[in-house]
């Protein structure tokens, strides 16, 4: 995945951090990719497949009456549920945070999908609840909107040149005065 820039977090993501600090909290960069061997990979298979038949799918809207709400779901939930507690799930099976991270794509249909990425040493491996098959992020047909930063959870990184937020200018510097 090619980082073209920062990008504004999702507003939804902001305020689940408010809501769950703990899971917002920096890993350790020694960890940022996982060796893939054959039972930690067996381990993402299982519990995508495991979050995937244990929630059900259901809009923010229904559940909360909101448009949008980020948060670790108990029975029902949408597409960045299901990804933030595959993300919980292995972060308790001893996961680093810096290699679980949250990814906003444009589907199939072109439609806002959040899916969680796996950065391992044989490349990163997408969970969504779309599918119960562990596929590395090529073999989506999704486009790669934005992601979380392993460096740290709470910074969010183009992956879509169109969609690169620049900094604003400071004090001092060329334009900026």
């Amino acid at each position: 995945m090619r980082v073209f820039g920062p990008a504004l977090p999702p507003y939804g993501y902001v305020r689940f951090c408010s809501a769950f600090p703990a899971e917002c909290k920096r890993g350790s960069l020694e960890d940022a990719r996982i060796p893939a061997s054959t039972e930690r990979l067996a381990e993402l298979d299982g519990v995508n497949r495991q979050v995937n038949a244990s929630v059900k799918p259901a809009t923010d809207l229904e559940i909360y009456g909101e448009i949008e709400r980020w948060t670790l779901p108990v029975d029902r939930g949408d597409c960045e549920d299901y990804a933030l507690l595959k993300r919980h799930i292995l972060m308790r099976k001893g996961w680093p945070a810096s290699a679980l991270l949250m990814t906003v794509v444009r589907d199939e249909k072109g439609e806002g999908h959040a899916i969680l990425t796996a950065r391992t040493s044989k490349g990163d491996y997408i969970l969504d609840n779309k599918t119960d098959d562990l596929k590395l992020w090529s073999a989506t047909p999704y486009t790669y909107v934005m992601r979380q930063s392993y460096i740290d959870p709470n910074v969010w990184l183009s992956l879509d040149p169109r969609q690169v937020q620049s900094p604003p200018l400071l004090g001092g510097t060329r334009d900026g005065q």
